[in-house]
């Protein structure tokens, strides 16, 4: 190979590759090869990369790759001369162990320098290095990037001889690898690098021979029948289902599901083609969701809904890997496949309504929740109670809280559910709205698996947020309790998504007005806590267990804030441990208070305050007027009586910024206090005293936030 740069071109071709690990696998391929590439200098600063991933083949194409690397100047450093030399300046045993492990063995004693290191005379090998060759680099990036690819599940296959075993996702057929117009001689997974490949399964039966890397995407699309681009076949998918879906005046719809689809679509087909089908208009008496997921989840059609409405139709899209002249018979056979699967959809619909919801709660005694924790019944009990306490507390109707929770969780027993746990709730409030419960129940039914409340709570959806909050705390406590904790990556109950849930009610509820910041009801976080550990068998839990959920939640909700707010006044919020409902406000009131000149100085005489008070033996609780001998301890301490009713009226009324804004006002006469007076005097009493004071107007300072944290 010469030492001018060309455009290599590594593909492995497979059997289908598993869809949802395509991007990844495709990503990683290509950035594995890159980058062990340019840790050999065999890639030129201009140069690009560029993934390719199709259901049969991952690809990387780089510009600009070098023949064979520049020479490199070598320094590496051995061992001491005492230790890598005997008496008659020979090479020790470890000296020729070290040389044979760098591959310097060939090197003389007398080829190496003698440098003093600082401690010791030290032995380096010195010299220039041939820069690697690109089979020598490639070969190195293919082993290693195939080691490290992030593979699902492994397959283990025998190769054509026979006898001989590999590992990797799916078996390999061919290997391509081209500089310019040459083969580079690399070996993968049994596979000799040549200029062959294939293309389309279907399409193109026939192997392709490559003339050079520059030709390979465009002879893969053109006679290969193969777009190798995943964004661009992706593109290309997404355009064909918005120019079909708007030949019938509809729409594929928005969301993660659809991206999903697409996504999946995308990672199945190598040449797509989009084609129409409809189905019997009769089944849309069915809940739609169940139609949607059976087309999406088993068959991989994209459903077409009414534009304005939002209404599902009977047609819908399939994305085909084939391209006939005449796709009647692929659209006539996806339609005769979806059928029974919709009417299956339709049986398992009827044969449910038959059974009222509420019949069908006396089943979950059969079902286990966990085996710590009791039956899915008597968890049911626990939310039910937790429910009407909430309701109680945040004036909803506490009939219809608990009987949302009774029947939250009665379809986990239907045909439907069982066919498709995704419809979980979902197929519970349509069953529940034949069977004529209140709207309210049919919608908090419909919202229980949601992530998050994402709107302020009406009192027309507080039925929602109780049942939303109940079910949340209850998992929270209940897994916490038996010592199922998340721990580092792994959280297999969801108690970061329940503890992100629950924060997202209290924040809604405070939005929709029903739970005012100054109110410190006991149906905030630590109440709510309590209460659900109570519905508990006693011993069942840990005993820490609520201050432990407590801790758990705040740190979630201190991560949510951290990128929008100031990380200071976050901690000095949290430190309190308020109610969590009143975090957000306080901490609004923190970064106001943080703008004015008097935050410094009370931040820093809070900070003392706290080390004085740390280190002080015993402070007594009450001022004793007599012992205040100077003036300016006499002027701080009536200032924090005038001052004091004023901060603890706004602060119940939840008036933050105010009550910081009262206090800033002793801002003068704490420095005077400081600058003038000796807390620790040798006279006890005034000492004693003089604690006291500072004990009182620290406990009024950091009635909002812990000021001191708030300290530079």
């Amino acid at each position: 190979m010469s030492q001018n740069t060309h455009t290599l071109l590594v593909e492995l071709l497979t059997e289908e590759l598993p869809p949802k690990a395509l991007n990844a696998l495709g990503e990683a391929f290509a950035n594995g090869i890159r980058h062990i590439l340019g840790e050999h200098a065999l890639l030129d600063d201009t140069g690009t990369a560029q993934a390719f991933a199709t259901p049969r083949r991952l690809a990387v194409r780089l510009t600009h790759v070098r023949g064979q690397a520049p020479d490199q100047e070598r320094s590496e450093k051995l061992m001491p001369v005492h230790i890598g030399l005997d008496a008659t300046g020979q090479a020790t045993p470890a000296l020729r162990k070290k040389l044979a492990s760098k591959g310097l063995a060939d090197l003389d004693p007398a080829d190496l320098v003698r440098r003093h290191d600082g401690k010791h005379d030290t032995l380096y090998a010195e010299g220039t290095v041939a820069g690697s060759t690109l089979a020598q680099g490639l070969q190195l990036a293919l082993d290693h990037t195939l080691a490290h690819l992030p593979i699902p599940k492994v397959m283990q296959y025998q190769l054509a001889d026979g006898h001989t075993s590999v590992k990797f996702v799916r078996p390999a057929h061919r290997l391509l690898a081209l500089w310019g117009s040459d083969v580079v001689p690399v070996r993968a997974l049994g596979l000799q690098a040549g200029r062959t490949t294939l293309g389309h399964r279907f399409l193109c039966p026939q192997p392709l021979t490559i003339t050079s890397a520059d030709d390979w995407a465009g002879k893969m699309a053109g006679p290969g029948h193969v777009i190798a681009s995943a964004a661009e076949r992706r593109a290309l998918i997404e355009r064909q289902l918005q120019e079909a879906s708007a030949t019938f005046g509809t729409t594929i719809g928005t969301g993660p599901e659809v991206e999903d689809l697409l996504d999946e679509v995308t990672a199945l087909v190598e040449y797509p083609t989009t084609y129409a089908g409809s189905f019997d208009p009769g089944f849309l008496e069915v809940p739609p969701e169940c139609l949607i997921l059976t087309m999406r989840l088993n068959q991989k059609y994209f459903p077409l809904f009414e534009p304005d409405s939002g209404a599902l139709t009977n047609h819908f899209l399939i994305v085909s890997n084939m391209r006939p002249a005449d796709p009647v018979h692929i659209i006539r056979g996806n339609e005769r496949v979806v059928r029974p699967r919709l009417a299956d959809a339709q049986f398992f619909y009827h044969a449910d309504l038959k059974t009222p919801l509420a019949e069908r709660v006396a089943e979950l005694a059969h079902s286990v929740y966990h085996n710590q924790l009791g039956s899915q019944l008597e968890r049911t009990r626990r939310v039910q109670a937790l429910a009407g306490w909430l309701a109680g507390h945040l004036g909803g109707p506490a009939p219809l809280a608990e009987r949302a929770a009774w029947l939250a969780h009665a379809d986990l027993g239907t045909q439907m559910v069982g066919e498709f746990p995704e419809l979980q709730g979902i197929m519970g409030a349509h069953y529940a709205a034949h069977d004529g419960e209140p709207a309210e129940i049919v919608q908090a039914l419909k919202a229980q698996y949601q992530i998050r409340l994402d709107s302020p709570v009406t009192a027309g959806t507080l039925t929602t947020a109780i049942l939303f909050m109940a079910e949340r705390a209850e998992t929270l406590i209940g897994i916490w309790g038996v010592g199922l904790a998340p721990t580092g990556e792994r959280d297999p109950y969801g108690l970061r998504r329940a503890a992100l849930g629950l924060i997202s009610a209290y924040e809604q509820l405070v939005a929709g007005g029903l739970l005012p910041v100054s109110k410190d009801t006991p149906a905030g976080l630590a109440g709510l806590l309590q209460q659900a550990f109570d519905q508990f068998p006693p011993g069942t839990l840990a005993k820490d267990t609520v201050a432990a959920v407590l801790d758990f939640v705040l740190e979630r909700y201190r991560h949510q804030l951290m990128p929008s707010l100031d990380r200071a006044a976050i901690d000095a919020v949290l430190a309190l441990r308020p109610p969590l409902h009143q975090i957000p406000a306080r901490i609004e009131a923190c970064m106001r208070f943080q703008q004015g000149p008097e935050a410094v100085v009370l931040a820093a005489a809070n900070k003392r305050i706290h080390n004085l008070l740390r280190k002080a033996d015993a402070v007594p609780a009450h001022i004793h007027p007599e012992y205040l001998q100077d003036p300016a301890e006499q002027q701080l301490a009536a200032t924090l009586e005038r001052l004091r009713p004023l901060a603890e009226a706004e602060l119940r009324a939840g008036h933050f910024v105010a009550c910081l804004g009262i206090l800033a006002q002793a801002h003068e006469d704490v420095t005077r206090f400081f600058d003038e007076v000796m807390v620790m005097d040798e006279n006890p009493r005034l000492r004693s005293n003089r604690l006291a004071l500072l004990q009182n107007l620290y406990t009024l300072m950091n009635q909002v936030a812990d000021l001191s944290r708030l300290a530079q």
